[in-house]
């Protein structure tokens, strides 16, 4: 089987039962801070921090930051509703983002919705059975940027190498994650995502990622992992990141 084929053979066997756990709101005053650090085949790269605060029971609050080698940076600050009560085995969040970016000097505003649902391990037949438990979710997100952006900059970028647009903000953007994690042991734990992206730039695109995060010390976790492009643009990628929740 080609190798794009075994990757998407095997993301459909760990997700159909299970995946992201965004739905899950964060205890109050709970954090979580992430730093990550991706990298292309072809050099592109993009640093970005992560932060969730939990204000309210049903309520949390999170920032993103990033910067790409292609400079560009942005920002976004959102608020997350849990939509359930904690009763049942669904979870249900919705979530409203409002931020901008910056390329050249030039901003522009960005807008995003994203509606999430997830479940335990614990609650899902086929996989309550397996050691250690996880979680399942998934999450569809739609972000709009507004058409500051330099035409002829875009246009030679694409023609040069259309694969570094995949590290720049389109106007218009659909996405969709499905994930699964598993803690396979105390302090391990092994993250599946399949991500599945349709821009108004360069189309669809399906890529597999695949991580372990690993307790270091105290509330501080190591993530590594790896992005499969399935199809469309894009390379393989490697990713590194730092977590801290308490």
């Amino acid at each position: 089987m080609p190798r794009p084929l075994l990757c998407l053979a095997l993301a459909v066997l760990l997700l159909a039962g299970a995946a992201s756990a965004s739905p899950w709101p964060r205890a109050v005053n709970g954090v979580f801070l992430a730093l990550s650090g991706e990298r292309d085949a072809a050099g592109h790269s993009y640093a970005g921090l992560y932060a969730e605060l939990g204000r309210r029971p049903r309520l949390t609050v999170g920032v993103e930051l990033g910067r790409s080698s292609a400079g560009e940076t942005s920002s976004l600050v959102w608020l997350q509703r849990a939509l359930d009560r904690g009763r049942g085995p669904d979870r249900w969040a919705a979530s409203l983002g409002l931020g901008a970016v910056e390329r050249r000097g030039q901003p522009m505003p960005v807008a995003q919705a994203t509606l999430g649902w997830g479940r335990v391990f614990d609650d899902l037949p086929l996989l309550r059975r397996v050691r250690g438990g996880g979680w399942v979710s998934a999450e569809l997100r739609h972000k709009l940027a507004g058409a500051l952006r330099d035409e002829e900059e875009m246009a030679a970028l694409a023609a040069r190498d259309a694969r570094a647009l995949s590290y720049l903000t389109a106007e218009a953007t659909t996405k969709a994650e499905v994930t699964v994690g598993w803690h396979m042991t105390e302090a391990l734990m092994l993250i599946h995502q399949l991500r599945l992206e349709d821009r108004e730039d360069t189309g669809f695109s399906a890529k597999l990622a695949v991580s372990a995060v690993r307790d270091l010390f105290g509330p501080a976790k190591l993530e590594l992992g790896l992005v499969e492009p399935l199809s469309g643009p894009g390379e393989r990628a490697v990713r590194l990141g730092l977590w801290v929740e308490f």
